[in-house]
């Protein structure tokens, strides 16, 4: 029997918001883990974690000081990532926090440096590697069958309006650029540079940006264009937005190639499920490949986290300082903006 079975993650989670409790939560129940412990100052929080099984604390540092917690999920907003971090670095529990790494590069920087190197297994939860759609784009990617890769087109797009927080009840903190630090392009960006990097096994080096304030009436930038390209040559095309009707079009994913294209649709999120086809460039037939439309990205992060954790070697698949070049390039894409 697989040791992770015999042996579940004992996790705890920092800030038991929206995404914590929708899909970080069930992603750890469905992978045979335990959610043990929760952080989180607000009462409601709390009682929501007590009410999975988890025991509940207002201060960070009983949670650090909780023997029983191997793993811990971050999931605060960005400008409180720092402080979660250099509590639980060198605390032996792993650490998984939300992207992006935190709500400006320097306290990024701060981070990795708290980290250490390699004395704290560290990841960034791009939870869009996990997809498995992803996973079977990357391996034909890397079988050859697009032949030599030119672009790399994605579209992640959502409507956020600022009384979404008031459909939720919990803090709409997105649109708060101290909370945020920035709108759209900070928040949806970096899972479409980090999944470049993931599906060509190279990173983004060159990187501009556009962004707009144009449907939404708050602070934070509510869309933006990238275009990248990495050290080979392939150019990289990025749309995200808080602005598109949930109702529309408005996730999508395209590798092109001079043998096919990959189109993988309705993949890019927190959800199981979506299509991907490849067309072939000679004959123009497209075909369904097929994957396991089952698995959400957060189960499979949950699992393949968890595995990394029981056996070092796969430790290997996460990289602090890869996560902060994808930080990097976010900070040069504001601080170049006209």
């Amino acid at each position: 029997m697989d040791p992770i079975a015999q042996d579940p993650v004992r996790w705890g989670i920092v800030g038991y918001g929206w995404v914590a409790r929708d899909y970080m939560a069930p992603g750890i129940r469905d992978a045979g883990h335990r959610l043990v412990a929760v952080a989180d100052p607000g009462e409601a929080s709390r009682a929501a974690a007590e009410a999975e099984g988890a025991r509940a604390y207002a201060d960070l540092l009983d949670l650090v000081n909780d023997a029983s917690v191997e793993a811990v999920y971050v999931a605060t907003p960005n400008h409180l990532h720092r402080a979660a971090i250099e509590a639980l670095a060198g605390s032996g529990k792993a650490i998984l926090c939300e992207k992006p790494m935190a709500a400006c590069l320097a306290d990024a920087e701060a981070m990795v440096a708290a980290l250490g190197d390699g004395e704290t297994f560290y990841g960034t939860a791009f939870d869009q590697r996990h997809h498995p759609a992803h996973r079977v784009m990357r391996d034909a990617i890397r079988e050859g069958r697009l032949g030599t890769v030119t672009a790399i087109r994605i579209v992640y797009a959502c409507w956020l309006p600022r009384a979404w927080a008031s459909f939720t009840g919990q803090d709409n903190w997105r649109i708060d650029p101290a909370k945020a630090g920035g709108g759209a392009l900070m928040d949806l960006a970096p899972h479409g540079l980090d999944l470049v990097d993931f599906l060509l096994d190279e990173s983004i080096l060159d990187l501009a940006a556009l962004t707009q304030a144009r449907a939404q009436d708050y602070a934070v930038d509510d869309g933006a264009l990238l275009i990248g390209r990495t050290g080979s040559g392939v150019l990289a095309n990025l749309h995200v937005a808080y602005n598109c009707p949930d109702a529309l079009p408005r996730r999508r994913l395209e590798v092109t190639g001079t043998r096919g294209m990959l189109t993988a649709i309705d993949t890019v999120g927190q959800v199981a499920g979506g299509t991907l086809a490849f067309t072939d460039g000679a004959t123009g037939a497209s075909e369904a490949l097929p994957f396991d439309a089952q698995a959400s990205p957060f189960l499979e992060q949950v699992k393949a986290f968890g595995s990394a954790l029981r056996r070092p070697a796969e430790r290997e698949a996460y990289s602090a300082t890869r996560d902060l070049h994808t930080m990097r390039l976010l900070a040069r894409a504001y601080a170049a903006l006209p």
